[in-house]
């Protein structure tokens, strides 16, 4: 286990280096690549179904994971500010040995992939819509609201296959700490969740049209509620413990590297958003492009994420300030209040 000291000069050549890692590099260079592919394959279009950029200009679509992505580093920066006088843990240390490591990490990742496979047959075997880690209309609407029975049928299977299922495998063996689910600052960690979730709820109001307050107060206080209760059952504790309390210390044992750590988490986040409501697999190109636009929107939020765990060591810092509320809650009340009719 290494030393404070250790620790924050660990930390000081990860944040020096990042530019110059080659996994970063590697990253800009797929990212401008990925741009080049929507140029060429999308002529000006972009098929998805997302009712909320109906109106939006192509330009500003294509730039947007792009404005999405500066946020979040400027965001980490912030974290890295709250988090710079406290003894940031070792993530790493809470892992077992690298072989055992490894195993577990593959492992889990075949677990998740096969599970999400199955949501895309469970959901249209019972008359919905194939699942993933979002219920289709998140973020952007959809044409075709999802039913109650599709919402809740989403949820609950999220929550058992993707959150109970893995904590309680892994709980066998390692302790809460070691699961990055219990805090060594609390008071950091209110800190932190309070100026994230702050920050990213205005972004969010201003990025989305604020919906949320386009709503009638009985509308919101009734809706409100119910997305985020909905949306940390079917989500937020599926990405917490599947992604940020098992996997993340298991990538930092076999990297022995923040930034790497960071990507990986990201493109992680995104994996497991493969197959959202909004996608269109009607052609080669159709599919191209929604598997390009997944990476591209969920790499950076997935990267935050992974960052916030890392230097607060608690899983539930991220969803609550990263999560939860901003966007769930602030973009995702309006989706909860039409499907379940609320007037």
């Amino acid at each position: 286990m290494r030393t404070q000291v250790e620790n924050a000069t660990f930390w000081r050549r990860s944040l020096l280096g990042a530019l110059t890692h080659p996994a970063v590099q590697a990253a800009i260079v797929l990212w401008i690549a990925a741009y080049c592919a929507i140029l060429m394959l999308s002529g000006g279009r972009l098929p998805f179904d997302r009712p909320a950029l109906a109106g939006v200009p192509f330009a500003v679509q294509l730039v947007a994971p792009t404005v999405v992505m500066i946020e979040v580093l400027l965001l980490m920066g912030v974290v890295y500010w709250l988090t710079r006088k406290r003894a940031v843990p070792d993530i790493a240390a809470r892992a077992p040995g690298r072989g055992v490591a490894a195993r577990e990490t593959f492992g889990l990742l075949a677990y998740a992939m096969v599970a999400q496979v199955g949501g895309w047959i469970v959901g249209p075997a019972l008359g919905y819509r194939p699942f993933s880690f979002h219920i289709a209309g998140t973020l952007f609407g959809c044409t075709t609201p999802p039913s109650v029975g599709e919402i809740w049928t989403w949820a609950l299977y999220n929550f058992l296959i993707f959150a109970i299922l893995p904590y309680l495998w892994f709980r066998r063996r390692y302790d809460p700490v070691q699961l990055n689910l219990r805090s060594t600052n609390r008071r950091n960690d209110f800190l932190v969740i309070g100026a994230v979730c702050l920050i990213e709820s205005l972004f969010e109001l201003g990025s989305f049209g604020g919906g949320l307050l386009r709503l009638r107060l009985p509308q919101i206080l009734l809706g409100a509620p119910l997305s985020f209760v909905l949306f940390f059952i079917g989500t937020v504790l599926p990405t917490m413990v599947l992604i940020y309390a098992i996997l993340i210390p298991r990538y930092l044992k076999l990297t022995g590297s923040a930034t790497t750590t960071v990507l990986l988490g990201g493109l992680t986040y995104a994996l497991m958003h493969i197959v959202e409501g909004w996608s269109a697999f009607d052609s080669s190109r159709d599919a191209a492009l929604s598997l390009i636009f997944v990476v591209l929107g969920y790499l950076g939020p997935g990267m935050i994420k992974t960052f916030i765990t890392l230097r607060t060591g608690n899983a539930w810092v991220h969803a609550l300030g990263y999560h939860a509320v901003a966007p769930h809650v602030i973009v995702d009340t309006p989706l909860i209040v039409q499907a379940f009719g609320i007037r």
